[in-house]
């Protein structure tokens, strides 16, 4: 199998790489990745690419094992199911440790104290992007508009209860808005409606956003998140229209609960080494992600937490119910 660029420059880093493996005994043996997502998704790119750079350094196979479905829950409980000797790992997102456990009823899984968090790998941010034949180019024209016209514009979300839905209802909430919510089964039928101008506007993750803002196909007049996206520093934050909207996606690394604290360092020294180099952050932006602050793994409990009861108070606000 022939390893991209990006893949290759980040195996040849893990293999210059000495860790403290060999001291420690820790792996002796291979390790399963768990990726909640099927295989070919984002999230999977990025789990592979991690797995490979990672059994190059610790000289084990990593084993990457994609158990989709659930909204990522059944990946997520096999892993908290699992012995916590770090032999077991998962790729979780916000999806996984903040949104599905308080949307999905009896989910079976409590992400606050069923695992241990080792990193934060990146973000995602997404996109407020309607057709060019809205009448609106900025935030402000956009609420205007919106405003003057109660209940006559729709917005697409992938579903009920997802990032594009939660958010379009927390920014109606604030604003007292009122356009009406149309759900599918996915981005793909809400793309081809929204770019046709059946649905007249979206929030998008920057896969679907970025190429076609820049082909002039949708216009963006918004992000969620409150700094400006490098992979689109043209669109400015709704947070500088609409004070203290922040929000994003994000995706972790972490395994069982009670891990031992050397192997959580070591992997967690391993993720650190991986992200400092400028071949990580090419291989997020190609997925349209971004790098973030690297988090300790004594702050990623708090981390979790916090997310954790942020996405609770806004799927309360906005309404949103699993489907």
């Amino acid at each position: 199998m022939r390893l991209s660029p990006c893949r290759a420059a980040l195996l040849a880093i893990a293999l210059a790489t000495t860790t403290a493996a060999a001291q420690s005994g820790y792996p002796s043996h291979s390790i399963k990745l768990i990726v909640p997502y099927p295989a070919g998704s984002l999230v999977d790119v990025l789990g592979r690419s991690i797995g490979e750079t990672l059994a190059a350094s610790l000289r084990q196979p990593v084993i990457v094992d994609n158990k989709p479905g659930a909204s990522t829950l059944i990946g997520a409980k096999a892993v908290a199911a699992a012995p916590p000797d770090g032999y077991t790992l998962l790729i979780p997102t916000v999806t996984t440790l903040s949104i599905a456990p308080q949307l999905v009823s009896r989910p079976g899984i409590d992400p606050r104290n069923e695992f241990t968090p080792i990193a934060r790998l990146g973000a995602t941010a997404f996109f407020l992007s309607v057709p060019p034949s809205f009448p609106a180019r900025t935030m402000q024209e956009w609420i205007a508009e919106v405003k003057k016209h109660p209940g006559k514009y729709t917005y697409a979300s992938a579903g009920h209860g997802t990032p594009h839905h939660i958010f379009m209802e927390l920014l109606k909430m604030q604003l007292g808005l009122d356009i009406v919510h149309v759900p599918y089964k996915g981005s793909s039928t809400a793309m081809t409606d929204l770019l046709t101008g059946r649905i007249d506007m979206a929030f998008l993750d920057g896969t679907l956003a970025i190429p076609n803002v820049e082909a002039g196909n949708l216009v963006a007049v918004g992000l969620s998140m409150a700094k400006r996206s490098v992979l689109l520093p043209s669109v400015p934050p709704i947070a500088g229209t609409v004070p203290g909207f922040d929000w994003s996606g994000w995706i972790a690394f972490a395994g069982p609960a009670n891990m031992p604290a050397p192997v959580v360092k070591l992997l967690a020294d391993e993720i650190r080494a991986i992200q400092a180099r400028p071949q990580f952050a090419d291989l997020l932006n190609a997925g349209a992600m971004e790098p973030t602050e690297p988090i300790p793994p004594e702050a990623m409990a708090e981390f979790v937490r916090s997310e954790y009861a942020r996405w609770g108070r806004a799927i309360k606000a906005s309404g949103a119910t699993a489907e």
